[in-house]
């Protein structure tokens, strides 16, 4: 970065305490001019690039569900995005305990699915709700309650729409969350967070019944845990901090009809989708969608509109989510997302993200799978 400040020639005179001097020489049309420049100035000149640069990598910290960090985002930072303060949690260690989607630490990843590009026209923007209407979890939101099941969610959202999808619409899947959960003993530690590769695999080789939301008593393992917030005037139950991950039954729910081998539904293929902004758009357009997972920072639980980039604070942990098309919002390029923190959190329940700079980490972790055809 100093080539580009300082000089070709440094005069250094400073026994006797001489300022120091820095010559530059420059050919122009007339022919060499000598500029000096005073040490200060340099120094000066360097520190404010420094400090630009620096604040464009490391961005400042504010304290978590601070009213501080939503008034950075909203007046301060020039950032594509608002901010609100939100009373869903208590503490910082509840929002950390949602974000459970895990690094393997074997460092084993699925294999890497490439499209080919030349014959895809990609549309400026792309909403699988909109695309696929006759799938109805598209559309939904789900509640993931005191528990870091975010990987599970993720996995099992996106597998119920894929399921819908490759049948045009004729087969309308819920896949349980709580038996992703519960059973997946290579997927993880349950609620203290899991791997999203392992929950296609595991929907590959060993199936995944059906299962609604808490309280839906909807499929074969419905959702045990329920959702919960710490609104002064809310409708659900408080939160608890991180519950215990449920114990895995490997039967149906009371009064349902189906016994729970002839209820599931299997995978036919799991893979990772290459870190390319235009491979993943081909993806989510041709199969529908997939399940990302990114770095949760400081600033993101007070989300609430716009194109989500990172401002300030720093890490919470890592967190499994859907994502179900693109757009672009005010010339920024954004992912859209669906979270599993229920309804009222974000932009009902959705969110956008800063598409095609891997912002998070959002676009090397994308994984998916096709179902098998039923």
């Amino acid at each position: 970065m100093l080539r580009h400040m300082i000089s070709k020639t440094i005069n250094k005179r400073n026994k006797r305490g001489s300022v120091l001097k820095i010559v530059t020489e420059r050919e122009n049309t007339r022919g060499k001019f000598t500029k000096i420049f005073n040490m200060k100035q340099v120094v000066a000149a360097f520190l404010l690039v420094l400090s630009t640069a620096y604040a464009r990598h490391f961005p400042v910290n504010h304290l978590p569900l601070s009213q501080e960090i939503v008034d950075y985002v909203n007046t301060k930072a020039d950032t594509t995005w608002k901010a609100e303060v939100t009373s869903k949690w208590s503490s910082v260690a509840e929002v950390k305990n949602l974000c459970g989607s895990l690094k393997d630490p074997n460092g084993s990843r699925l294999p890497i699915m490439r499209h080919k590009l030349e014959a895809v026209n990609l549309p400026d923007d792309f909403d699988a709700r909109k695309e696929w209407t006759g799938c109805p979890t598209i559309k939904e939101v789900r509640d993931q309650g005191s528990c870091g099941s975010c990987w599970a969610f993720g996995a099992v959202e996106a597998m119920s729409d894929r399921i819908c999808i490759a049948s045009k619409g004729n087969v309308h899947a819920h896949i349980s969350s709580e038996d992703l959960l519960s059973c997946c003993s290579s997927c993880g530690m349950g609620c203290n967070g899991g791997f999203p590769p392992a929950a296609w695999e595991y929907f590959r080789d060993t199936g995944l019944v059906s299962g609604g939301q808490y309280g839906t008593h909807q499929g074969c393992r419905p959702y045990s845990i329920a959702p919960c917030e710490h609104h002064v005037n809310g409708t659900r139950l408080p939160c608890s901090g991180e519950g215990p991950t449920p114990k895995c039954e490997r039967t149906c729910e009371k009064g349902y009809k189906v016994k729970y081998e002839d209820d599931k539904n299997f995978g036919y293929t799991a893979y990772s989708v290459d870190n390319d902004e235009k491979q993943i758009m081909t993806e989510i357009m041709t199969n529908g969608p997939v399940e990302g997972a990114f770095t949760v920072y400081a600033d993101f639980p007070t989300y609430k509109s716009g194109v989500y980039q990172h401002v300030s604070g720093g890490e919470l942990g890592g967190h499994a989510i859907r994502v179900l098309g693109w757009g672009v919002e005010d010339g920024t390029p954004y992912w859209l997302v669906a979270n599993s923190w229920n309804s009222d959190w974000g932009d009902n329940g959705f969110f956008k993200i800063l598409r095609g700079q891997n912002e998070c980490g959002i676009e090397g972790e994308i994984v998916a799978g096709l179902p098998k055809k039923q």
